[in-house]
């Protein structure tokens, strides 16, 4: 498998991670590219590479939103501005809310992807 290859299911190891590829810097940079694939899939065209499968993307946020971490509107939120590849702008009043959610969700996101090796833990400060 090259670094530009999408890897098979047989190239991940047991938490879905494949091997040789970089973790995400934020949990936002992780979404958005969990949604790229996914839109890519739908409308069959090449899922971009990434360190994980996309599905553990969604298995996580399905697991926030089981245990009541998030609700509708934040899965709303990730759903809507994931597809559209950008985060909401908090500086336009008719997307305040939606950033709001946005950054509720993907701060409790972090950590569980932090845990699963998809996002790299963030430096100590000094």
């Amino acid at each position: 498998m090259t670094k530009n290859d999408n890897p098979t299911p047989a190239d991940r190891d047991a938490r879905g991670q494949t091997p040789g590829r970089e973790a995400f810097a934020t949990a936002e940079e992780a979404w958005l590219w969990a949604m790229a694939a996914f839109v890519a899939h739908r409308d069959g065209k090449p899922e971009p590479a990434g360190p994980c499968n996309p599905h553990n993307m969604f298995e996580i946020v399905n697991h926030l939103y089981c245990r009541r971490r998030i609700n509708r509107e934040h899965a709303n939120a990730l759903r809507i501005w994931g597809e559209r590849g950008t985060a909401p702008n908090p500086a336009y009043p008719l997307e305040r809310s939606d950033s709001r959610l946005w950054r509720e969700a993907l701060d409790r996101l972090a950590p569980l992807l932090i845990d699963e090796g998809i996002v790299v833990p963030p430096e100590p400060c000094a």
